[in-house]
């Protein structure tokens, strides 16, 4: 909803912006009633498919209901990341007589899960003032309130007794308690420790949210996946504007490194699989001693069109570390004869692989060459790790500059003698044909000589395939983009990921928006003149 300050003061356009947000909110529970109508369904084919899953197909049928399963976790998380949105616009909603009569009608709320008795508890008690704010009288305890939190401390679960007594004036009778403590997720018995270690296990660890659930039903604790699923879809929506803030901050760097991987995805409605992408984009200054905070962006899409990654780089100017994937090529083109606002900058462990291929293949003498030439260029790279860009250039241009320069004429030498067709062939034109993007970082010590960095960044989701073997749907990746992004930027800072998600979901339910730059991972520790400073 907008702020009452940017509210227009014309009736009819304030007319028209209450009817859009009407409207907008109508359409969203209809999506919320649609993804509830589709998870149903889901239930009813996995409860099918469990009754089938003895006999010779047993296996075959195993992996539909893992399939099946996903999916429905990932369309609970959907529904209420949905709902975390929905509410706050709803709750500013004025209530209707007829809606009062019904709400008035509705049954008696859920009770509360119990929580196992067997589980430690440790009590917490907020006492109010012991003197009556009103009148300044004695307060008398006439009644208590008490709220139990599932709590994870690492290595064993916990409950928390938040215990708030009620106390009255003796002279005027006025009451007084102490408010129930903010929660990540209003009215769930999720405390923030226990949403970061189920975070943690799904986005780290890679463990889906259905074997979550076994693993904790072995530890006495019912936590059903439909529970875990709205957990995560709740604590995306409320750490997304931070996810947001890191890729600003990203994008504003002037090098940074991209990167992309495939992933399956269950395609809606056929239970088949189709192909995913998603992108990274790193930026990190430590390499040449620069003082900006290392950090990771991830970046979701349904496809591999060009378009995708332009659109994510459209505030990007600077040089881009990157592979040689058409997409990013437009970024280079000069437009209306201005320059191009982004620069090429090839990576030279692209080449040497192929010439590895090659040599591990065929054993060739040739590729063996190429290696060994270009070993020596990452040599020198070793010896200026960490130094400042002044003393990396004048390094380079000293040391590898002359060895490009032999380099390259070798190579052209190489390649009359070769068969045009071949392996070989193709991976010195590979090179050759990027020579000026593969040799630029020679002339600015801010560059690397090669996109490792970003490289690097796609390892947690290629190691997540293997566990997962797909994503249940496009907004499951788009969500596990959110926690990729703060997972790897935490680790990128010297935190732990578990203990960060765990201080950012204890304060970011009450904490202002316009002050978020306070639980990004570099800042979330410091004070706030260093902060200011940085």
């Amino acid at each position: 909803m907008a702020d009452a300050i940017d509210l227009p003061k014309d009736f009819e356009q304030l007319k028209a912006l209450y009817l859009a947000q009407t409207a907008e909110l109508a359409a969203a529970k209809a999506g919320l009633l649609s993804k509830t109508l589709e998870a149903e369904k889901l239930k009813i084919q996995i409860a099918r498919l469990k009754r089938m899953s003895f006999g010779a197909s047993s296996e075959r049928v195993r992996r539909e209901l893992e399939q099946l399963e996903l999916k429905l976790e990932d369309i609970e998380a959907a529904a209420a990341q949905a709902v975390a949105a929905i509410e706050p616009a709803a709750a500013e909603e004025p209530a209707q007589p007829a809606q009062e009569e019904a709400a008035k009608e509705a049954p008696a709320k859920k009770q509360r899960r119990k929580l196992p008795e067997a589980l430690p508890r440790r009590e917490i008690v907020h006492e109010p003032a012991r003197a009556c704010l009103v009148c300044g009288g004695s307060m008398r305890k006439v009644g208590e309130d008490v709220t139990e939190i599932l709590e994870y401390i690492p290595g064993r679960f916990e409950v928390i007794r938040h215990i708030r007594p009620a106390c009255s004036c003796r002279e005027c009778e006025a009451m007084a308690q102490m408010p129930m403590p903010s929660l990540p997720i209003p009215r769930a018995q999720a405390g923030a420790g226990l949403l970061a270690h189920v975070l943690i296990a799904k986005f780290c660890d890679h463990l889906p949210l259905y074997r979550q659930a076994e693993i904790y039903a072995r530890d006495g604790v019912d936590l059903d996946r439909a529970t875990l699923a709205s957990w995560v879809g709740k604590a995306a929506w409320l750490v997304e504007p931070l996810a947001e803030r890191i890729g600003r901050h990203v994008m504003t760097g002037s090098v940074i490194h991209a990167d992309d991987t495939p992933v399956p995805v269950l395609a809606p409605g056929n239970g088949k699989t189709k192909e995913g992408r998603f992108w990274i984009y790193l930026r990190d200054e430590r390499p040449h001693a620069g003082i900006a905070p290392p950090a990771v962006l991830y970046r979701y899409t349904p496809d591999r069109k060009g378009e995708r990654c332009r659109e994510h780089l459209a505030a990007f100017h600077g040089h881009l570390h990157a592979d040689g994937y058409p997409g990013f090529a437009k970024l280079y083109e000069e437009k209306d004869g201005k320059p191009a606002p982004v620069t090429e900058v090839a990576c030279w462990a692209h080449v040497r692989r192929k010439f590895f291929d090659e040599h591990k293949s065929h054993g060739s003498p040739i590729a063996g060459e190429a290696l060994a030439k270009i070993g020596e260029l990452f040599d020198i790279e070793r010896g200026i790790a960490g130094k400042p860009p002044g003393q990396r250039q004048a390094a380079r241009m000293a040391k590898a500059k002359p060895k490009l320069d032999v380099l390259a004429a070798w190579m052209d030498a190489q390649l009359q003698l070769l068969p045009g067709k071949s392996d070989l062939a193709g991976a010195i034109r590979y090179a050759r044909s990027r020579w000026e993007a593969l040799t630029c970082y020679c002339a600015d010590g801010r560059l690397e000589i090669s996109n490792n960095a970003a490289e690097n960044a796609v390892r947690p989701i290629s190691l997540g395939r293997k566990n997962w073997l797909f994503a249940g749907s496009d907004a499951g990746g788009e969500r596990a983009a959110i926690f990729y992004t703060l997972i790897r930027s935490a680790k990128m800072n010297g935190l732990e990921p578990e203990a960060y998600l765990r201080d950012v979901l204890t304060r970011i339910g009450e904490h202002p928006i316009n002050a978020i730059d306070e639980l990004l991972p570099w800042n979330i520790g410091r004070p706030a003149a260093l902060r200011a400073a940085a």
